[in-house]
């Protein structure tokens, strides 16, 4: 029988803890950022809560899908929009997912702003933008947060999902000298819709936790006053965007509540196969630099000016790729 052999730690975690928040304990000032674009940073409204809660100053941010340069909202760096909640969007187009969540947020007594980023940006860009707000709000950590599992693609699988925004994300906040840096997603068997295998979403997380890069997980119960603030978010959400709300958000909302199988929330996902499990409330949290260190593509997109050439460069090492590890199915 193989023994398995007693490895020197690094961190040392309790179980009576979950290894992140033990990590952040001596943050202060934490960026917290939605990194897939469109309603991904209200995936982190419960963590954002739970934040506060412990006495850290929390600033917003997200990926945004919105046409930010047809809004209001005054422009903060080169690609980078600062939302509030009285901030309008020419041509009276409802999708507008920061200024929504500021105008939430306004109804809880909180008057933060969302700092919003380009959907056009490529990597070198984005991280002048979380440089910029690092300095200006003294941020020693940043957290990103992915409605999904794609952010955990290392970029040899068959499937990647939508990693472009991701990626940009993730190589943008490595890049941007913040202190402490970490990846947070929720919604396992969300982007079986985009044709992720969970199968090798789970065989990534077994080697990061091989490497010192898992940080734990945990389930967010509807009891939880931070998981019905998500629930209200998104019920708010769905009230203020009725032409495109979140299929992400309301597969973790209908997870929340306890349903179950091929379930649909909203026509967007009509004519599809949707797996909603209690998997689907969880966080699954991660060291951010030990995740870009498995990204095979990561030095081919750093230095990258837009989304566009981002695009060119991805395809272009998938190109050359020698393989790829084929989906497969979870066996059980």
């Amino acid at each position: 029988m193989k023994n398995f052999a007693i490895i020197n730690l690094q961190h040392v975690y309790t179980l009576s803890q979950i290894p992140f928040f033990q990590a952040i304990q001596g943050s202060k000032r934490i960026l917290l950022a939605g990194a897939g674009g469109g309603f991904d940073i209200y995936a982190g409204i419960p963590l954002y809560f739970a934040l506060r809660e412990l006495g850290k100053e929390v600033t917003l941010a997200n990926f945004s899908f919105t046409l930010l340069g047809q809004s209001t909202s005054p422009i903060e760096v080169q690609g980078c929009h600062l939302v509030s909640a009285q901030d309008g969007l020419r041509g009276g187009v409802d999708y507008f997912p920061e200024r929504t969540l500021c105008k939430w947020l306004q109804t809880k007594g909180i008057s933060d702003p969302v700092y919003a980023f380009s959907k056009s940006l490529g990597v070198r860009p984005l991280r002048d933008a979380y440089k910029h707000i690092a300095r200006k709000h003294g941020i020693d950590t940043v957290v990103l947060v992915d409605g999904g599992t794609d952010s955990l693609m290392f970029g040899d699988e068959e499937k990647l999902g939508t990693p472009h925004e991701d990626s940009c994300s993730m190589a943008a906040a490595f890049r941007s000298g913040i202190t402490h840096q970490y990846l947070l997603s929720i919604g396992f068997g969300i982007d079986h819709f985009h044709g992720v295998s969970h199968f090798r979403f789970l065989e990534n997380v077994a080697l990061l936790a091989k490497e010192g890069g898992f940080m734990g997980m945990w389930q967010l119960m509807k009891e939880m006053p931070e998981a019905q603030r998500f629930l209200e978010a998104v019920a708010f959400a769905n009230e203020q965007t009725t032409s495109r709300p979140s299929i992400v958000c309301n597969s973790i909302a209908s997870a929340l509540q306890g349903n179950y199988g091929d379930v649909h929330f909203t026509e967007r996902t009509s004519g599809s196969s949707l797996w909603i499990n209690p998997l689907m409330a969880a966080y699954w949290a991660f060291d951010l630099r030990k995740v870009i260190e498995r990204v095979g593509y990561y030095p081919a997109i750093k230095d990258t000016n837009s989304m566009h050439e981002l695009s060119i460069v991805l395809q272009g090492y998938r190109n050359l790729l020698p393989g790829i590890r084929p989906n497969r199915r979870l066996p059980i």
